[in-house]
């Protein structure tokens, strides 16, 4: 069961690959400034996974628009997820939950998906600039898409 609504959210530093090497993603550099709306995804180069998060890049401008950056993590290696977002045109940022830490601190592990190993589980978190989460979901499968419509109406609320 993922953490709930007034929790304080876990921050986390993760390796995110960018044409300019791997860099950092701390949760925490939003505090003070902006939202958050952080996905966590099963697994890069996946059917569902690459529909949510080309859908989310194509309407990232409706999030920027809430002042909320969106943070997508899998426990895919940075490298991967680079190759991945690459190939399909993914424009937000993914960060590398390779020691799934941070699954395991949201409480959003997937036990062994399809028999190779825990994932992510398919969850979305709203992270006000304070770093309490405002709104929690995770899917009951990880073929199920997230609400994006009440993710975006609770980042509505917070501006």
């Amino acid at each position: 069961m993922a953490i709930s609504v007034g929790t304080k959210a876990p921050d986390f530093t993760l390796k995110s690959k960018q044409a300019s090497g791997l860099v950092d993603v701390k949760l925490s550099n939003n505090f003070g400034k902006k939202n958050t709306v952080l996905l966590f995804f099963p697994a890069a180069f996946t059917g569902v996974c690459t529909t949510e998060l080309c859908d989310i890049t194509s309407g990232l401008g409706a999030y920027s628009g809430l002042n909320a950056d969106v943070v997508a993590v899998s426990v895919d290696t940075p490298f991967a997820q680079e190759a991945w977002a690459q190939k399909e045109k993914i424009g937000i940022t993914l960060a590398s939950d390779l020691n799934k830490q941070t699954i395991k601190a949201y409480d959003v592990v997937f036990p062994m998906l399809a028999g190779a190993g825990d994932t992510a589980a398919r969850a979305a978190f709203v992270i006000d600039k304070q770093g309490v989460v405002q709104y929690s979901e995770q899917t009951p499968t990880p073929k199920d898409l997230q609400n994006f419509q009440a993710v975006k109406d609770t980042l509505a609320r917070l501006k």
